[in-house]
């Protein structure tokens, strides 16, 4: 395999992995914050626990080829030495709280877009030009200060997965006894209930999902193995690479897409034909000014946050729980805070409501 044969081999890869996710995605209705909406409100837990399973799915998958040899990831980003605490946390917060106003994540948009939702294009367009300036422009500059260079050291490890982490803790290796442990702790979570062990297509869209990402994984660190050129590992997120497909829409700079390109196209051409399959195409626009407002300002802070917590609800909530890093629980946690208090501003008047009601001692919702 050729350079060139790599360069054109990624961004198909892809593609083809978008369309899979695209299309199970729409037609079996996935959404993180719908997830969460319908646990936090209705006490329905199968959106939560298909996530759950796609993370788990990327997990097992992920450290099984890790295992075998079959990649190896010490160069992901993921698994930097330097932990960005402070981003992980106020990104996520960010993040969670845009998703809250927009009513969908970076993913949930590309998704909806292929089912012709207006609204979605103008929050990507926002979303992906937010996370340029943050990662490449001035709001970057802000991001170094108070994101890299606050950053915790974790070289004493070798990287951050949790894995690594716990095996300096105890003074032996136990990476695989701790990814097996998390992976089964996940699982057993995930099937103890019987309503969803009964629920086929939200298993098998839990699994295609996981599968997806873990093919990522291996698609990227092939590549790399056979190119010249440095090439990103990188298996899922929904926050830069939408940057990168708007300047590959807008510039010619004379390279080609990359994977992450790939896969934010192929998973709008996936969702499309989700649409048409279940006849679910409809065009939608925001209803008023102010509407149109809360997903300006929504698509923002994703972008903003996106960058500054390194990911989104696919690139930490399922990407870095594939690689245990110790970012995922940290910012997966802050995601769903912001999004509880998102919610909490749209349908109790407050962001605080939540607090308010656990320190009263009257229960949750």
């Amino acid at each position: 395999m050729d350079v060139v044969d790599v360069r054109m081999a990624l961004p198909l890869a892809g593609l083809a992995a978008g369309i899979a996710l695209g299309y199970v995605a729409r037609v079996n209705r996935f959404c993180t914050l719908s997830a969460l909406e319908r646990h936090w409100y209705a006490g329905d837990s199968t959106g939560v626990r298909t996530w759950a399973l796609a993370a788990a799915t990327a997990l097992v998958a992920t450290q099984a080829m890790l295992l075998a040899g079959v990649i190896d990831l010490s160069d992901s980003f993921y698994l930097s030495t330097e932990f960005g605490l402070t981003g992980a946390i106020a990104g996520g917060l960010m993040f969670g709280f845009g998703m809250a106003l927009v009513g969908t994540c970076g993913f949930g948009a590309v998704v909806r877009l292929g089912g012709g939702s207006l609204r979605s294009l103008v929050v990507l367009i926002v979303l992906g030009l937010s996370a340029l300036a943050t990662q490449r422009g001035v709001v970057g500059l802000a991001r170094i200060q108070v994101v890299d260079n606050l950053a915790l050291d974790l070289s004493f490890a070798g990287d951050q997965s949790i894995g690594s982490l716990a095996s300096v803790l105890v003074g032996a290796d136990i990476r695989v006894l701790v990814a097996i442990a998390i992976s089964t702790a996940l699982l057993f979570w995930i099937f103890r209930d019987a309503g969803f062990r009964a629920k086929t297509k939200s298993i098998v869209t839990g699994t295609v999902i996981g599968l997806v990402i873990a093919f990522g994984w291996f698609a990227t660190v092939t590549a790399a193995e056979h190119a010249f050129d440095p090439v990103q590992l990188e298996a899922g997120s929904f926050v830069v690479p939408v940057g990168d497909l708007i300047l590959q829409f807008i510039t010619f700079t004379g390279t080609l897409p990359d994977y992450g390109v790939g896969l934010i196209a192929g998973t709008l051409v996936g969702a499309a034909l989700g649409a048409w399959h279940k006849d679910d195409t409809r065009w939608e626009a925001c209803d008023d000014a102010r509407e149109l407002g809360r997903h300006l300002t929504g698509g923002v802070l994703m972008g903003v946050g996106g960058v500054i917590a390194m990911g989104c609800t696919v690139g930490q909530g399922i990407t870095a729980v594939s690689t245990l890093a110790l970012s995922a629980p940290v910012v997966i946690g802050s995601i769903a805070v912001g999004a509880r208090m998102g919610l909490a501003w749209l349908l109790e008047g407050s962001p605080l409501a939540p607090f308010r009601r656990h320190q009263s001692g009257a229960p949750a919702e």
